[in-house]
């Protein structure tokens, strides 16, 4: 592999494992998961009713047993437009090829245990989507303005930071335009902050130090003070988790740390008031959760996501946006084939083809960088010279 084959196979992969073992989880409270599972998640497990199809809130899905959600299935969706495109991406990207995607080609979806349209699958965040684009023809760049303000952009935005390696301004801009027909306020900062991040934890010899660093200097409004505030707590933090009390200490001390800009509140199924509304001073809870645990575990890929999953609340994209930031520093040995292999298989789907393919299409766009890159440098010489 090339270094850049080997970070988008780790990324792609990282964040597929941690989605799908945080589904499982998604929506209860750590008390809830030690004692349906005897104790802490260390790994797939079954779904959390028998009657998984017919038991509210989970049906009709099939959460558990290694099946990828809806996180995993619009991030395949973004790399194929990536592959299709083989450049960068802005909101019409969105509006002439993902929205094809999600309306017109049916594929295999594990949690519905059968061939669906993507549309049928993901949550009415993202069906708002094809209902603004699609049906209501508006303006790509504005589209995103009204919907719920949710992670729902930052859960498939991992593929921005990939195509562009070592450069997390860029990858925020980018992000920050292809989800304008999705989210807005602190939705949508968060999928910039998040491309950021993989951006810079992709670039060779980079360190956590990087990745917080590059989510500081692009974060804004309530993003950046809840991320300042997870840095802060973790400041001379050197040590890991060692055992189950422990990690329970930091699943209370990080959301200890975040509730204060979560505008979802304490009863993750019943929100409060405000939740995901447009606000300058709040932010999703699980970027800066995700934060949390990678620093809680010194970028471990292995503890950072078990942490996520057994943290409750929105698990899985907690899960998957720490095991896409610990994959990209670590790389692909990083991601532990003991669960990428069964989550393939309960999936059907192979997550490390969708990481070549993404490896394939980020050469050219890096490629094609590089020369502009030249061509800019070339000119400002010569404007320089003259």
């Amino acid at each position: 592999m090339t270094w850049l084959e080997d970070r988008a196979v780790a990324v792609i992969t990282g964040a597929a494992v941690g989605d799908a073992l945080g589904g499982a989880t998604e929506g209860w409270t750590p008390e809830q998961i030690e004692e349906r599972h005897g104790g802490r998640v260390t790994g797939i497990v079954p779904p959390w009713y028998p009657n998984w199809r017919d038991a509210r809130p989970i049906a009709p899905y099939h959460k558990g047993d290694g099946h990828i959600t809806d996180d995993t299935l619009m991030t395949r969706a973004i790399v194929e437009v990536y592959a299709k495109r083989r450049t960068h991406l802005d909101a019409y990207s969105m509006a002439e090829d993902l929205v094809p995607l999600m309306i017109g080609e049916p594929r295999w979806v594990p949690e519905l245990e059968s061939t669906a349209l993507l549309l049928q699958r993901v949550f009415l965040a993202e069906k708002w989507i094809v209902a603004k684009l699609h049906y209501g023809h508006v303006d790509p760049r504005e589209a995103g303005v009204g919907n719920i303000v949710n992670c729902g952009a930052a859960m498939y935005i991992a593929p921005v930071g990939v195509v562009n390696p070592g450069d997390p301004q860029a990858a925020y801009a980018e992000a920050i335009d292809l989800t304008a027909p999705h989210q807005s306020s602190y939705g949508r900062e968060a999928a910039g902050v998040l491309a950021a991040m993989v951006a810079a934890s992709v670039a060779p010899g980079a360190s956590i130090d990087d990745v917080v660093q590059a989510a500081l200097a692009v974060s804004h409004d309530g993003t950046l003070a809840a991320m300042q505030a997870v840095v802060d707590a973790f400041q001379g933090w050197n040590a890991a988790p060692e055992t189950d009390d422990a990690e329970r200490a930091l699943a209370r001390k990080i959301r200890e740390v975040v509730a204060p800009f979560d505008s979802v509140g304490p009863e993750y199924r019943q929100m409060s008031m405000d939740a995901r509304r447009p606000s300058r001073t709040k932010a999703i809870e699980e970027l800066p959760a995700a934060l949390g645990f990678v620093l809680g575990h010194q970028g471990d890929y292995r503890g950072a996501v078990l942490a996520s999953v057994n943290y409750g609340r929105d698990a899985d994209s907690i899960a998957s946006m720490a095991g896409a930031l610990c994959a990209g520093l670590g790389g692909a040995a990083s991601v532990p084939d003991e669960w990428i292999d069964p989550v393939g298989e309960a999936s059907k789907t192979d997550l490390r083809e969708t990481g070549w393919l993404l490896a394939s299409a980020a050469t050219d766009i890096v490629k094609a960088d590089r020369a502009r890159a030249k061509a800019r440098l070339a000119a400002l010489d010569a404007l320089d010279a003259a």
